[in-house]
C-alpha cells in the first residue's frame, strides 16, 4: 500500500546571493575602520590635561596632524604604570598600520599650540620628540576611489537579475538568463479555451487556419500524396479584426503545444540578445513538436532589410531577423513547427520573409460585411440581457465599417448606458446611443454655446441633411444633432452604402453633401466660419485621392502616384512641379465646383432648409422621419427599391 504521509522534510532555504553582497560591503567597511590610524580608539583628553602630562614628563612622543588638527600623544613606559593613565593603555588593533596613541585631542590654532609647547619645554626642562604628519588612509582612499566601479556593477547585477525573472534570491547563473526566450507556452488541454465557434465570420480565413489544424492533427492524410506541410501563415488586415483571436483558436483547436510572444519580445538593447532568444524558441518547440508559434505585431523585427541603416538598434534588429529566416528555411530545419504570425503592416516586411518557404500563406483577414457583422454581434451578446425582439440586422447595418473589436465595444457601451438608465435588459436604443458615443464622442449638453452660434450650427446641419436628401449617391441621412460631441459642436449621422468599388459620380455627390454645410451658412448668412474644419478636410482627401491615386482626373489622366509598397519618398515627390501645379488646380476646381453645386441647390430649398433647421432648433435631434414630412420621400429611392423587389 502506498505511503500517503506528507513529506515532512523541511525545505532547504532558498540561497540568497543578497547575503554575499551584504557580507562583502560589511567587510569593506571593517577594513577601512581597522586600517585607519587609530585616531578613533585612542582616549579623548583636553589641551590643558596634555599640558599638565607634558609638564610631568609624561609625554613621550607628540605627533601633530596637521589637515586635521588632532594631535597625538604617545606615553612613556613610566607613565602607563602611574593611576591616572591606566586607562590610556593603547590597544592593538589587527590590520592598523602604525601604533595607537595612548590620548588625542584638538589643539586649536597651530601656532599658538606650537608657542605654548615651547615655552613648557624651555621652563621644565622636559623631553619629548615633535612629530608633524598628515591624515593618510590609504585603503579608505582606495575603496573610495573604486565605489563609482563599486556601483556600476551592482546595478548591472540588479538590471540583470531583474531582466532573467530573477528576483530577491537565485544564484548568478539566472544573470545569463537574459537570452531565453520569453514565449509563453499554452498547455493544450487546459490552458486555451477558445475555439473556431468563438470566432464569428472570417469564414475564408478559418478555412486557410483550419487545414493548419487538420494538418497537424492527421499529417498522413496530406503526406501520402506528397504534400508538405506549410511552414508558416501570416495574418495580415487592420487593427481589430480578430487575427490574434483567430490564432488563439487554432491553439485551441489543434490540441498541440502554442507558443505565443510578440515581435517587441525579442527586441532588447544588449547585441546577440535577440537572435538568441529566436534560437531558444525553435529549440523549445522543436523539443515539444508538432506545435505552434504565434507571433504577434511581427512588423517590429521582421522590418524590410537596409532601410535606414544606421548602426546600434537598427543592426540587432536585422540580426533577429536574419535568424529567424534561418530557422524558418534553413538546414536542419524541423518542419513539425508551423509558425503564425500577424500584422497589419505587411507592406513594411522583408521580402525574405514573405517568400514561399517561410510564410507560405498570407491570409487577408478583412473588415466584416453585414452578415459577417451579424455574426459577430451574436457572438458578444450571448453574455447580455438584451431586450426581446432584438433585430441583429438592424444593428448589423448601423456599424458599417465596424471591425469585430468594434463591435465587442458596442455591445460593452450598450450594457454600461443600460444600467445606467436603470433598465432590466438592453434595448434597440441603447445599441443607437452606444454607436453614437464610439462614433461622435460623448454628449456635451452642459458647453456655453450662444443663441447666434446654435442657430449657425442648426443651419450648417441642416444644410448637411439637405444636400444628402437631394442627391442620389449621397448616403442615407439616419440623424441629425446639434448637441456637442466629442470635440464638435452638431453632427450628421449617415448610412453609407457597402460598395467594393465606387464611381466619380458617387465620390462628388458625397463631396457635394459634406459642403453643404458650409454652403448652408453662405445661402442663410452670407458669412462662413470655420465650424466646417472636418468637412474640409475630408473633402480635400477626397480630391485628391480622385486625382493622384484613382486616376479620375481628366486634365492629370490615367496615372497613380500611390505606391502599394510603402516606400516613403520624403521630401520628394514622384512628379515635377508642373504636374504638381496641375494636380494643385484640378483639386481646387473639383472641390470649388461641388460647393457651387450645393449652394445652387439650397438656393433652390431656401425655405425647406429653413423649415429643417427651425425644427433642429426645437427638437435639437431629428431622424429620416422629419425629413420626409418636409421634403418627401426621394423618388431615386423609390427607383431603387423597386429595382431591389425585382432582383
Amino acid at each position: 500500500m502506498a505511503d500517503n504521509k506528507k513529506n515532512t522534510t523541511p525545505k532547504k532555504p532558498k540561497f540568497n546571493a543578497w547575503w554575499i553582497y551584504g557580507a562583502i560591503i560589511i567587510g569593506i567597511i571593517a577594513l577601512n575602520l581597522f586600517s585607519s590610524n587609530g585616531i578613533s580608539e585612542a582616549n579623548k583628553t583636553s589641551v590643558s590635561d596634555f599640558f599638565e602630562y607634558l609638564k610631568n614628563g609624561d609625554v613621550k612622543k607628540v605627533k601633530i596632524i596637521t589637515n586635521a588638527r588632532k594631535a597625538k600623544i604617545y606615553l612613556t613606559k613610566e607613565a602607563l604604570e602611574k593611576e591616572i593613565h591606566k586607562k590610556a593603555k593603547a590597544k592593538s588593533f589587527p590590520f592598523a598600520t602604525s601604533p595607537t596613541p595612548n590620548y588625542t585631542f584638538d589643539y586649536g590654532d597651530l601656532q599658538n599650540f606650537e608657542n605654548n609647547i615651547e615655552n613648557i619645554q624651555k621652563d621644565y626642562k622636559v623631553n619629548f620628540s615633535l612629530d608633524y604628519d598628515k591624515e593618510n588612509n590609504a585603503f579608505g582612499e582606495l575603496i573610495f576611489s573604486l565605489l563609482p566601479f563599486i556601483l556600476l556593477i551592482g546595478v548591472w547585477i540588479f538590471i540583470m537579475r531583474r531582466m532573467s525573472g530573477g528576483g530577491g534570491g537565485g544564484a548568478g547563473g539566472q544573470i545569463f538568463n537574459i537570452g531565453k526566450s520569453k514565449a509563453k507556452l499554452f498547455d493544450e488541454k487546459t490552458d486555451v479555451k477558445t475555439s473556431f465557434k468563438d470566432v464569428a465570420g472570417l469564414e475564408g480565413a478559418k478555412e486557410e487556419v483550419q487545414e493548419i489544424v487538420d494538418f497537424l492533427k492527421n499529417p498522413e492524410k496530406y503526406t501520402s500524396l506528397g504534400g508538405k506541410i506549410p511552414k508558416g501563415a501570416l495574418l495580415v488586415g487592420s487593427p481589430g479584426t480578430g487575427k490574434t483571436l483567430l490564432a488563439k483558436a487554432v491553439a485551441g483547436e489543434a490540441k498541440v503545444p502554442f507558443f505565443s510572444l510578440s515581435g517587441s519580445d525579442f527586441v532588447e538593447m544588449f547585441v546577440g540578445v535577440g537572435a538568441s532568444r529566436v534560437r531558444d524558441l525553435f529549440k523549445q518547440a522543436k523539443e515539444k513538436s508538432p506545435s505552434i508559434i504565434f507571433i504577434d505585431e511581427i512588423d517590429a523585427i521582421g522590418r524590410a532589410r537596409g532601410k535606414n541603416a544606421m548602426s546600434g538598434s537598427n543592426d540587432e534588429r536585422e540580426n533577429t531577423l536574419n535568424q529567424l529566416l534561418t530557422e524558418m528555411d534553413g538546414f536542419g530545419t524541423n518542419t513539425n513547427v508551423i509558425v503564425i504570425a500577424a500584422t497589419n503592416r505587411a507592406d513594411i516586411l522583408d521580402k525574405a520573409l514573405m517568400r514561399a518557404g517561410r510564410f507560405d500563406r498570407q491570409i487577408y483577414v478583412d473588415l466584416p460585411d453585414v452578415r459577417e457583422r451579424k455574426e459577430i454581434f451574436e457572438v458578444h451578446l450571448r453574455p447580455l440581457k438584451k431586450a426581446e425582439g432584438l433585430d441583429l440586422d438592424f444593428l448589423s447595418k448601423q456599424t458599417p465599417g465596424f471591425s469585430g473589436a468594434d463591435i465587442a465595444n458596442v455591445c460593452n457601451e450598450a450594457a454600461l448606458i443600460a444600467a445606467r438608465n436603470n433598465k432590466k435588459a438592453v434595448d434597440k436604443q441603447d445599441f443607437l446611443d452606444a454607436v453614437d458615443r464610439i462614433i461622435g464622442g460623448l454628449e456635451k449638453k452642459n458647453k456655453i454655446i450662444t443663441p447666434e452660434e446654435k442657430r449657425a450650427i442648426a443651419f450648417h446641419e441642416a444644410g448637411h441633411a439637405t444636400v444628402s436628401w437631394m442627391l442620389e449617391h449621397a448616403a442615407p441621412l439616419v440623424k441629425v444633432t446639434i448637441v456637442p460631441r466629442g470635440q464638435s459642436l452638431g453632427a450628421a449621422w449617415y448610412l453609407p452604402e457597402e460598395r467594393l468599388i465606387v464611381r466619380p459620380e458617387q465620390m462628388l455627390d458625397e463631396m457635394c453633401a459634406a459642403l453643404g454645410g458650409r454652403a448652408a451658412e453662405k445661402v442663410i448668412f452670407n458669412k462662413i466660419s470655420t465650424g466646417a474644419l472636418s468637412d474640409l478636410e475630408k473633402v480635400t482627401k477626397q480630391a485628391r485621392a480622385m486625382v493622384t491615386i484613382y486616376g479620375l482626373s481628366d486634365k492629370v489622366g490615367n496615372l497613380t502616384y500611390y505606391d502599394s509598397s510603402g516606400q516613403e519618398h520624403g521630401f520628394t515627390k514622384p512628379y515635377s512641379e508642373q504636374t504638381a501645379e496641375i494636380i494643385d488646380k484640378e483639386i481646387s476646381e473639383i472641390i470649388e465646383k461641388q460647393y457651387n453645386r450645393a449652394i445652387t441647390l439650397l438656393e433652390k430649398n431656401k425655405d425647406k432648409l429653413s423649415q429643417l433647421a427651425e425644427v433642429l432648433l426645437d427638437k435639437e435631434v431629428i431622424f429620416k422621419d422629419n425629413l420626409e414630412k418636409i421634403f418627401g420621400e426621394r423618388s431615386f429611392d423609390k427607383v431603387n427599391s423597386s429595382l431591389e423587389e425585382e432582383s
